[in-house]
């Protein structure tokens, strides 16, 4: 199976991935996999927590415009018992909440030594502690969008007795983390809607936005096929971007839905972490869209299928893609 890595540092990760993939063989031109979201998360995921201030992390300077990489003094050594956190600057947007996808700029910083260990980074973070470390969420919930956050972050709620994995972090030391609230990821894509094309499959969405499509009493397109079901204005996605979306798929054969987010997660990856014909219906489109593209089996899973979950070598994909957001 293939995993995709997470949208922020590994060192924020509170596990070696957040997501088990649909993959097929690697090698050569095959594909490699297409997403899949945890359920696990919206049932176990930690209620939101207004976490208090102190005086230790109010004695970090944190200067420097939202966005952009922040220029830190931190008096260290530093050390707390319980995490603390601050606003350097407070925005005006909606607060984030427990479940909301947040785009963030990150940089984070050993409270002992005062030494950077990962530079400011723009990422997509899900506030819930069951996918990254408990203080980094602690940073990040509860907080308006426009904000900048300034948290001290006790080794229980980081590293704790382990340390990081590249030893930037030992055993036992606090953190602090600077991460900036850009904004909260849509569920849904929120373009115009677009006329149907004749000949793809039908696509109505609940109130929820999740999509039941209905296929066609036809052969399957040879060659992939791509119709925009909503335009969306936001930026165009290009090769490379690590992008958020809601999904699902369907087997044109069975009618069959083998994969989705929806009740799930938003789901994030590269768009060269997915197969082709996934990637190929991302890139060049705008944040916002929601599109429907016929996967082809070459530009699938190719003739091995996907026995797992019901794929033969010669079965078409249909998948519905709501583009929520998109970084590089």
């Amino acid at each position: 199976m293939i995993v995709v890595q997470k949208r922020v540092p590994a060192l924020l990760a509170a596990a070696a991935a957040s997501a088990l993939l649909l993959s097929a063989c690697s090698g050569g031109a095959s594909p490699t996999s297409t997403p899949s979201a945890s359920s696990s998360a919206a049932a176990t995921a930690s209620p939101c927590k207004d976490t208090p201030s102190g005086s230790e992390v109010e004695s970090v300077k944190v200067s420097g415009n939202l966005g952009e990489a922040p220029t830190v003094e931190i008096p260290a050594p530093l050390a707390i018992d319980a995490t603390q956190r601050t606003l350097a600057i407070t925005g005006t947007g909606d607060e984030t909440k427990t479940g909301d996808t947040v785009e963030v700029s990150i940089t984070m910083y050993n409270a002992q030594t005062g030494a950077e260990v990962a530079p400011m980074q723009k990422a997509a973070a899900t506030v819930d502690d069951t996918k990254f470390l408990p203080g980094f969420v602690r940073a990040i919930e509860c907080v308006p969008v426009g904000s900048r956050v300034v948290a001290l972050v006790d080794s229980a709620d980081a590293f704790g007795t382990t340390g990081s994995s590249d030893s930037a972090v030992k055993a036992d030391e606090d953190v602090v983390i600077v991460a900036d609230i850009l904004s909260i990821t849509p569920d849904r894509a929120t373009g115009e809607p677009q006329p149907e094309v004749e000949g793809m499959p039908k696509v109505t969405l609940d109130d929820s936005g999740r999509p039941t499509v209905t296929i066609p009493d036809a052969e399957a397109p040879k060659d992939l096929k791509l119709a925009v079901l909503k335009q969306g204005d936001g930026e165009e996605v290009q090769e490379g971007d690590t992008v958020s979306v809601q999904y699902q798929g369907t087997n044109w054969s069975t009618g069959k839905v083998f994969d989705e987010s929806w009740g799930k997660q938003i789901a994030s990856f590269q768009t060269t972490g997915v197969v082709k014909g996934f990637s190929q219906a991302l890139v060049g489109q705008k944040v916002g869209s929601q599109v429907i593209v016929v996967i082809p089996p070459a530009l699938g899973y190719g003739d091995a299928g996907q026995p797992s979950a019901g794929i033969s070598g010669t079965d078409d994909l249909i998948f519905v893609i709501d583009i929520l957001q998109t970084t590089r």
